[in-house]
């Protein structure tokens, strides 16, 4: 193998999950925001992880993993970015569920809004513009 095939095949093609922290005990929280009102589905952690804590969850492609931080401070900066095709219709789903989304400027040819889970954690919500399928890749 070449020095241009093995760059090629070490370079990395895609994020698996995103994990962001949430306090002990934020379970239900979680899954009534990030089920309930954003609408991913819970999947099982693995056995041997299922004891630190946490939740997960995937929607289409999109993984988020909450993980339990004893010491825990929410990411109000850094944040993951979800895109859904329904920008206002999310956001009113947040809105009503006590978690405003805030408008953005848009960026390279994408509305957005800014929530906060209940953690505090920054969420960025993303819709295509002049997108009609609501998982489509950019």
């Amino acid at each position: 193998m070449d020095d241009a095939s093995i760059a090629a095949a070490a370079a990395v093609y895609a994020i698996d999950h995103v994990q962001l922290a949430m306090p002990p005990g934020g379970e239900a929280a979680a899954r009534a925001f990030y089920a309930g009102v954003l609408g991913f589905t819970e999947v099982p952690k693995p056995a041997h992880l299922a004891a630190r804590g946490g939740v997960w969850f995937v929607s289409g492609a999109a993984h988020v993993h909450l993980g339990v931080a004893s010491d825990f401070t929410p990411a109000r900066k850094a944040h993951p970015a979800l895109l859904t095709g329904d920008l206002d219709g999310l956001a009113a789903r947040c809105a009503a569920a006590g978690h405003p989304a805030v408008p953005d400027q848009p960026l390279d040819g994408h509305r957005r809004r800014y929530v906060a889970d209940p953690f505090g954690n920054r969420i960025e919500l993303m819709e295509k513009v002049g997108s009609t399928h609501p998982q489509e890749i950019p």
